[in-house]
């Protein structure tokens, strides 16, 4: 799987900012947080269908964002490939992330959920890839809490409706590198818990600042 061309998200990130700002009333934090120029991997925690989209449509760059592979079928998929979004297949999810480290290289943004799922959104837990990534390429990782897009008791399928009030915070960034000495193994997992844990009190400074919360249901 080659890198998509970034034409994509060059426009749909316009279609992305139409449904933060005109459908939704989102207010964006820290966008200074994220780098101008060069590589960036912005990882982002996960409740509901419209997170891809929000975020987006707020970041203050062009993002590909790894997206399920079962999302790339009919109309949507097609909307997706234009949109310059990779496809990942959760179970092996290496072509993806050659693809994402092909689009860091050249210096462009990518868009993660490390998650993998949508759920809580606390980050209990996180795949490796954003680590990969991060180690493979040098590219800092800015932590992005997303907020408000599923309510407890709304299922994760839920499309929040017109004008909620939304709130997407970009975090400082974080860098990781392998020790010296140290296995490639041992290296990924502990930069996957630096990130994750980086993300996880990013989400959890974020709520308790704006008192926005988090849904208590999976």
């Amino acid at each position: 799987m080659s890198a998509p061309a970034p034409s994509g998200p060059a426009w749909s990130r316009w279609v992305g900012r139409a449904l933060a700002r005109g459908l939704w009333n989102t207010r964006i934090d820290g966008r200074s947080h994220v780098p101008a120029h060069g590589p960036v991997i912005v990882a982002a925690n996960h409740t509901g269908i419209v997170d891809g989209p929000l975020l987006l449509g707020t970041a203050p760059r062009p993002l590909h964002i790894l997206v399920k592979q079962e999302m790339f079928h009919g109309p949507v998929g097609v909307v997706l490939r234009a949109a310059g979004q990779i496809p990942v297949d959760r179970e092996s999810g290496r072509a993806a992330l050659h693809s994402a480290r092909e689009v860091l290289e050249r210096g462009d943004a990518v868009g993660i959920f490390p998650e993998g799922n949508r759920g809580s959104g606390t980050v209990e837990s996180g795949r490796a890839g954003v680590a990969w990534l991060a180690l493979h390429t040098g590219a800092p990782v800015v932590p992005c809490a997303v907020l408000g897009t599923r309510r407890t008791g709304e299922g994760p399928g839920h499309v929040p409706g017109p004008r909620r009030r939304l709130l997407v915070s970009f975090g400082a960034p974080t860098t990781v590198e392998r020790a010296p000495g140290t296995s490639g193994r041992a290296a990924l997992r502990d930069a996957n818990e630096q990130l994750r844990r980086a993300l996880a009190e990013h989400v959890r400074a974020t709520v308790s600042s704006s008192g926005t919360a988090l849904p208590e249901d999976r």
